[in-house]
């Protein structure tokens, strides 16, 4: 077996690039032809190098196909912006290859794609395998908060940190050659594809969906992952039926990496009832039906056309969604804690969010911009900190929002703008200063 994860043992097929037009992902196929499917979804940040360590043994009974995210390993630079959307891109990419039903088995954001293959597409996946993974991720703020940094700083904070995120400590200390790989599969990968599988994973929540989970699931975690450790596993396990958990002494996040033996072992186990149904398509599969949980704006497949015009959402629901999603729910919690001003954040969130924030006139970034330089003129300062911080998850920049300071320098004045400054630069220095 291999003993670094960038070097497989097996005599693989070449990694194959889509064309940039195609909604299909790069890949790489081991094993032979005619054998099972099994298909290996990868963590943030990682490659499919990643399973590399356990492709000698599972090639002996399957085929087993894995994936690179958009961005990640040299993949195209084709930013996916809902765990829907790369999950889409699984199923075109194996139909291409002409597989119809396959097993998967995902780590972390990989395992979030085989959750939403199982709820919107269960008439493909055979049998699931779940590691590192959760129904939720965190919170959205942590991840927004993430896209900031990246957007920020590049993904070089990101990269040095991995390593200690991934591994257990003996581990990082016994095998700095693999410590270095994974910091440089980090650096390698395009800021703009992470920052977009960081707002995928802000919104992705299917903990009220789990239920509906028919098909033979195991969950599989690190004993010592820090990152969706035992605790999320169990959420998973309650939530499937009759999921089994399966812990991993002295392991990490990245438990097929540092405990590849171990994981294989579980992999070969849960998969060995994988039925030889991958022919060739006769036909277009059905397309998987909407997810059920979507960013703002997204939609899924298009739907019968019908006489009725759909209805328009409720005001109220669909600003207090997007105002949490752009100042964060810490912030709208805070307000919304006050009985006092219930009725004044009642109308703020159907009127500001619902209705004039959530048209379409303009892009987030551009109503950021003009707020700031409206909060400014009026010397709002308390809200100015807010939407600094609501500016950077909008996707502005440092030097964008110094350029807005400029413009309201000229416009509203000096003093309204060095007093601005102040405000603004504490909040960017905050939001945009990696974590020691």
């Amino acid at each position: 077996m291999s003993e670094t994860p960038e070097t497989p043992a097996t005599s693989p097929t070449a990694p194959t690039t889509p064309t940039p037009s195609a909604p299909t992902l790069q890949y790489r196929s081991d094993g032979p032809e005619d054998a099972p499917v099994l298909v290996l979804g990868p963590s943030l940040g990682t490659t499919f190098h990643m399973w590399d360590r356990q492709i000698p043994d599972l090639t002996r009974e399957w085929r087993v196909v894995r994936f690179d995210l958009p961005g990640h390993g040299g993949a195209p630079v084709q930013p996916a912006g809902s765990v829907a959307e790369l999950g889409d891109r699984v199923l075109a990419t194996l139909d291409e290859l002409g597989i119809q039903r396959f097993g998967y088995a995902g780590c972390a954001l990989g395992g979030a794609i085989g959750l939403d293959l199982a709820l919107r597409a269960p008439h493909r996946v055979a049998s699931l395998a779940l590691v590192a993974t959760s129904p939720r991720f965190g919170t959205a703020d942590e991840f927004r908060q993430r896209g900031v940094i990246v957007r920020t700083n590049g993904l070089e904070p990101i990269a040095r940190t991995a390593p200690e995120q991934w591994f257990t400590p003996a581990f990082a200390a016994a095998q700095p050659a693999i410590v270095d790989w994974a910091v440089q599969m980090v650096r390698t990968t395009d800021p703009g594809c992470y920052i977009a599988a960081c707002e995928a994973l802000a919104v992705f929540d299917v903990r009220e969906a789990l239920g509906r989970i028919g098909v033979p699931a195991l969950v599989l975690v690190g004993a010592d992952d820090q990152v969706t450790g035992p605790a999320e596993a169990r959420t998973l396990v309650a939530g499937i039926a009759d999921a089994p958990l399966a812990v991993v002494p002295g392991a990490s996040h990245l438990a097929p990496v540092e405990q590849p033996a171990a994981v294989t072992e579980l992999l070969v186990g849960h998969f060995a009832g994988l039925a030889q149904d991958t022919g060739a398509l006769a036909a277009p599969p059905p397309r998987p039906v909407p997810a059920a949980v979507a960013p703002a704006g997204e939609t899924g497949p298009a739907a019968p056309a019908e006489d009725t015009e759909a209805p328009r959402p409720d005001p109220y629901e669909h600003g207090l969604k997007l105002r949490r999603e752009i100042l964060g729910d810490a912030h709208v919690d805070e307000a919304l804690a006050d009985d006092f001003g219930t009725d004044f954040q009642g109308l703020v969130t159907r009127f500001a969010w619902g209705e004039v924030w959530s048209r379409d006139g303009l892009d987030r970034r551009t109503r950021s911009a003009v707020t700031l330089a409206a909060l400014i003129a009026g010397g709002h300062h308390e809200a100015l900190a807010d939407h600094t911080r609501a500016a950077l998850r909008n996707g502005l920049t440092p030097d964008e929002i110094r350029e807005v300071l400029l413009q309201t320098a000229v416009y509203c004045g000096l003093p309204a703008a060095e007093s601005a400054l102040r405000v603004v630069g504490r909040v960017v220095r905050e939001d945009t200063t990696p974590r020691a």
